[in-house]
């Protein structure tokens, strides 16, 4: 039994197929499926935005469409009690933000493995992550 089997473990997702392996490291950690979430995070709407104006699309009906695309790619038995939410804006700080509200106990997530330019111009989301997190945070590397 590990130290953080009776936590709640947050498990923030891409849709990437690093993100689907941090998913399994989180279920193998709980002592109960249910006590894991999956946060994806993502960027808001402009308001300029064609779908926007027109609304066609809103950031409920893209909450919907990212809830069916988690149960589709996570639809085995052992995924059905895991969590699922959705948040806008920047992932790093929806991320902890989240995570404290929840009391998370443990933060597991993916690292992409940028360096270099990629790194600097996009940023470490984990990096952020490990920064301001009031919890562990266990990063997995590719």
């Amino acid at each position: 039994m590990h130290h953080f089997s009776n936590q709640r473990i947050l498990v923030p997702i891409d849709f990437s197929d690093e993100a689907d392996g941090a998913m399994k490291v989180a279920l193998e950690i709980a002592s109960d499926p249910s006590l894991v979430t999956a946060i994806h995070v993502a960027p808001p709407l402009a308001t300029l935005e064609p779908g926007v104006v027109w609304e066609m699309i809103s950031d409920e009906t893209r909450v919907q469409q990212l809830e069916q695309a988690f149960r589709k790619r996570y639809h085995e038995p052992c995924y059905s009690p895991v969590g699922f939410e959705v948040r806008f804006g920047d992932p790093g700080n929806e991320i902890t933000s989240y995570a404290q509200e929840v009391k998370a106990g443990l933060i597991v997530m993916p690292s992409h493995g940028r360096t270099g330019l990629a790194h600097l111009l996009i940023g470490s989301v984990a990096e952020r992550v490990v920064r301001f997190a009031h919890c562990p945070v266990l990063v997995l590397r590719g």
